[in-house]
Formats: structure tokens, C-alpha cells, sequence
């Protein structure tokens, strides 16, 4: 199984990349088409606790790109309920068999850090974002202390 061998050559790399952001990864060695991981945001109001995110990977790949879920409820603009981000690195029109694991885990950072209210999940969100920023860092930061699990501030990270 050549994505096995893929996966696998993936999953050291980002275990041993300077990503902190992206830490406690944790793969079933019986299924490695899954993998779980915690991601640190560096910018308010996220930045107060650890999001846990699952990645699926397709049994195509590299050829079609992997499924990232939130297990962790967030209050985002471009998270909805159910935990599902729209990545334009990951649509079928712009995924390239190229493109690794570590690049899209960076691109789900940088939205987490930087919401994109333009390409909404959740419209009512996006909207405060937009119309009332303090309202929105309020809410999230209220919602991020509720339901965001705790950050070790070691960095004993990648294993």
C-alpha cells in the first residue's frame, strides 16, 4: 500500500518540523489513514487553549486530499458546527499530489489565526466579525475558555 508508505514518511517529517502550533499527534498504527492532533493558536482569542482536529486521509491519496474536522467546538467564522473548514489548498480544484500534510496543517493554522470572513461556514459569525470585532473577540475568547481544552506550555510537542 504506496499511501501507507507515504503517510508514514509524512507523519515523521511533521513530528520532527518546527511546526509548534501542531503538537500531541497521535496516529493508530492500525489505521494510518487517521491521525488526531492538538493545534495551538498563536493570536487572541484562540490563543487561550488547544483545539483538537482530526485528519482523515483518503485511500487515494495523495491523489485526493485529506478531511480535517474540529473535535473541539470553536467559535470561528470559518469553522461550523460540526467542526468542518473550507481550505482552498484542500478543494479538489487546487490540491496537488504534490502538497503535504504540513502545508495544510500551516494553511489551518493561519485561518484559525487569521479568520477569513469572505469565505464563511458560519455566516453569523463572519458578520460580527465584520460589524462588531470586540463583540466577536468576546464571544470567541468566552467560547474558547468553555470548550477549548487546556495548553501545556511545554514543548515536549510532537510525540
Amino acid at each position: 500500500m504506496a499511501v501507507a508508505g507515504r503517510l508514514q514518511k509524512e507523519l515523521r517529517d511533521l513530528r520532527a518540523s518546527p511546526i509548534k502550533s501542531f503538537t500531541n499527534i497521535q496516529v493508530d498504527e492500525s489505521n494510518i489513514l487517521t491521525w488526531q492532533g492538538l493545534i495551538l493558536p498563536d493570536n487572541p482569542p484562540y490563543n487561550k487553549g488547544a483545539f483538537r482536529i482530526e485528519i482523515n486521509f483518503p485511500a487515494e491519496y495523495p491523489f485526493k486530499p485529506p478531511n480535517i474536522n474540529f473535535k473541539t467546538k470553536i467559535y470561528h467564522p470559518n469553522i461550523n458546527e460540526k467542526g468542518q473548514i473550507c481550505l482552498p489548498i484542500m478543494s479538489d480544484q487546487n490540491w496537488k499530489p504534490a502538497t503535504r500534510v504540513g502545508q495544510v496543517v500551516q494553511a489551518l493554522i493561519a485561518v484559525v489565526n487569521d479568520p477569513e470572513p469572505e469565505r464563511p461556514m458560519r455566516a453569523d459569525i463572519a458578520e460580527e466579525f465584520l460589524k462588531d470585532r470586540k463583540k466577536f473577540l468576546k464571544n470567541a475568547e468566552e467560547f474558547t475558555k468553555k470548550h477549548a481544552e487546556k495548553r501545556r506550555e511545554t514543548p515536549s510537542s510532537n510525540e
